[in-house]
């Protein structure tokens, strides 16, 4: 059985979230109102995981999930608005040590909870077998134990350093003219995992580099300027055909697909409606296959990162046939080793790291 806690101030989000698990037959199930109640309930009940609403009177999510991180680190889904204060406080909490988020039902919950209810069982089996770093907040929780203040936790300044200056200028003289191209695909534990691998690349980093993260169309856009504030690279949300540039970062638009096309003026990253064909979006493989009519696969590097599913490791192990390179986060470090380990077991990873040392092992592919 995996052990359950819903928090939620709905009464009636509660109900619905408790039948949706209940139909499964291996949930046990517990409740909680509030964040102050979800604590004394998270003490008792010990679950394997939690989803935390984001707003709360008492103590909000946020908060709460400090505290559960500090207390007792348990795998978190947050469930969070479409808005975008809510995809913000979403990502914030991600960065915070929650696993994954799911979006909240607007309207007629009783409808929607048929329609997103397997997405959330889904998500929630996933967060409850998760890897939770041993190392997470890791001097939060020393001090939390010797007595001192768990407090607000350490946050890296938007501003680092080495961002003082001015963004780098794009590298390439003409528009959609580019050496090769890095193609990443991430989805649950995307965001930490894409801040820990696009932070360590350098402003004269000569690729450009596209993103497929699985996320709503609301979050991608936070999601680029959250990284843009914290990587030496430009990072943008890709929210209309671009010209695809060296040494910039675009990050797919959700709840669509990223794909690369020719223009007369040279390459362009572009967002397309989302293809049925494809479980989650954007695609990773759709995007990596769109770059095989367009530019060499020995001119291609592709990066899978943590996510449940399978996603872009068809692609990514054709590209390494065709001669490309490829780059899996090894299981150690991933919280969900779904998507990589799948591209590990077809044999199309040309390299296994831990996610502290991907970056490393691009610079060493990328000329």
């Amino acid at each position: 059985m995996i052990r359950l806690l819903v928090v939620d101030d709905s009464a009636l989000m509660r109900k619905l979230l408790g039948g949706v698990f209940a139909a499964e037959g291996d949930f046990e199930v517990a409740f909680a109102r509030d964040g102050e109640e979800a604590l004394a309930e998270h003490a008792r009940f010990h679950p394997d995981v939690v989803t935390l609403d984001v707003n709360m009177p008492s103590l909000d999510g946020l908060g709460c999930l400090d505290r559960i991180m500090l207390d007792r680190p348990t795998p978190v889904v947050m469930v969070s608005s479409l808005t975008a204060e809510g995809a913000e406080i979403t990502l914030d909490a991600m960065e915070r040590g929650a696993i994954d988020f799911v979006v909240k039902p607007g309207g007629a919950l009783s409808l929607e909870m048929d329609r997103l209810g397997p997405l959330i069982v889904q998500k929630v089996r996933a967060a409850a077998r998760a890897r939770l770093r041993p190392t997470l907040r890791l001097a939060e929780r020393v001090r939390a134990l010797s007595g001192g203040s768990g407090g607000e936790p350490a946050r890296r300044s938007q501003k680092p350093a080495r961002l003082e200056a001015a963004k780098p200028k794009p590298k390439s003289a003409t528009p959609g003219t580019v050496e090769g191209i890095v193609l990443v695909g991430t989805s649950t534990g995307g965001p930490p995992a894409l801040d820990a691998l696009l932070s360590r690349l350098p402003a004269d980093f000569p690729w450009p580099v596209v993103v497929a993260q699985h996320m709503p169309g609301s979050f991608t856009g936070p999601l680029a300027r959250r990284l843009d504030g914290l990587c030496a690279l430009p990072v943008q949300e890709a929210s209309r055909p671009m010209p695809l540039r060296s040494g910039n970062v675009y990050i797919g638009r959700g709840d669509a697909d990223v794909t690369l096309a020719r223009r007369p003026s040279g390459l362009v990253v572009q967002p397309v409606p989302a293809h049925a064909d494809y479980l989650w979006h954007p695609s990773v493989d759709r995007l990596v296959m769109s770059a095989f009519d367009l530019v060499e696969p020995a001119r291609l590097v592709g990066v899978l990162m943590t996510g449940m599913g399978r996603d872009g490791a068809s692609a990514m192990t054709e590209m390494r046939a065709l001669g490309g390179r490829t780059i899996a986060e090894s299981e150690e470090t991933a919280v969900v080793w779904g998507m990589p380990g799948e591209l590990v077991r077809a044999g199309g990873a040309s390299v296994v790291a831990p996610l502290e040392a991907i970056a490393d092992a691009l610079l060493d592919m990328v000329p």
